[in-house]
Order: structure tokens, then sequence, then C-alpha cells
């Protein structure tokens, strides 16, 4: 009889996460993740075969948990005016930095990196861009930006997100972050019609 996993998996790919939102990819090695995940070797290669298929499951994770949010935040209607809602998550960026928080964004970070030379990676974070052009997309539909420009729009915001996500893991970059952010504002509020 085979003996029960003396971990939960779950908290696992949580503490995983962890390890490659602070170091990468590419970053994480293997002993930063056994001491992330509280894990032997073994029980990682056997509950997640190996670091590939590991990270593969952290972003989705990642994309049920904070994509989901960001998106869910776009779309929130108790905020009508959806250039008011995108304004504001270009703004949470910078505050975010400004709290301390300079981790970026994991898919973000996946984007620049491995996403360049791994199909599995890359089909993963193109599903979670995806998902944040949707949520422009809906925010833009209830602005008063002309239905003509949104599709343009949405694609300049999310590669300004990105942009701006993987900036913030910069050592001194608030300036640029901020201004970038003052800038989204003003291109949202006097767009060309």
């Amino acid at each position: 009889m085979a003996r029960p996993r003396e971990f939960d998996p779950d908290d696992a790919i949580e503490r995983a996460m962890n390890v490659f939102w602070q170091h990468g990819y590419d970053g994480a090695s293997l002993a930063d993740l056994l001491a992330g995940m509280g894990l032997t070797r073994g029980s990682l290669y056997k509950a997640f075969k190996d670091k590939h298929s590991l990270f593969l499951r952290v972003l989705k994770r990642y994309e049920q948990g904070a994509v989901a949010q960001a998106v869910e935040f776009l779309s929130a209607e108790d905020i009508p005016d959806g250039t008011a809602r995108i304004e504001a998550m270009f703004g949470g960026i910078v505050d975010t930095v400004v709290s301390g928080d300079k981790r970026g964004c994991l898919l973000c970070s996946a984007a620049a990196g491995p996403s360049s030379y791994d199909e599995d990676i890359a089909a993963a974070v193109k599903t979670g861009l995806q998902q944040m052009h949707g949520g422009f997309s809906t925010a833009l539909a209830a602005s008063d930006i002309p239905t003509s420009q949104h599709a343009t729009l949405a694609d300049l915001l999310v590669t300004q997100y990105v942009g701006l996500r993987i900036m913030s893991r910069s050592v001194d970059q608030l300036d640029i972050l901020t201004r970038s952010a003052e800038a989204i504002t003003q291109l949202l509020r006097h767009p060309k019609h």
C-alpha cells in the first residue's frame, strides 16, 4: 500500500509560486525550491515531476488567482467608469512598489523570460495575457472612448502593464513608473476622436 503524501500539494504550489516570484524561473534553483516548499527532492519529483511541470502549475495557479482578480477589478461595475478602473489598476502598480513590494507580476516576468524559449510557458503566458486583454476591453467598453479604438488601446494597455510590472522589479524606477501611470491617464482622458 502506498504511503499518503505528507504535505499539501496546494500549499506546496503556493510556496513554489513565492520562490519563482522572487527568483524567476531561471533563477530558482532546485535548492531554492526545496527550501521554499519544505520538500525533499524525492517528494518534489514524485508530486510535480520536474521544475518545468511545477512552474506550469504555478502559472496556472497565478492566473486563477492574481490574473483573475485583476480581470475582475477591470470588470467591476461598482466603478461605473471603465477609464477609472484602468487608471486605478496602473496607479496600483505604483502603490505596490511604494509599499515595498517589488516582486512585479509573475506572469509578466514569465513573458519577459522563459516564454521566449519554451512553448509550454509561452502558451500559458498567452492565456494569461489574453485574460488581461479581455479585462481591459471590458473596462474600455464602460468608457467614453470610441469603440473603434478599443482593440488597439487594449493591446497598448497590455504591453504597458507588462512593461511596468517588469520595471517594478528594478532597483530605482519609481519616477518612471509614476510618469508612465500618469501618461496612461492622459491617454485615456484625451483619446484621439
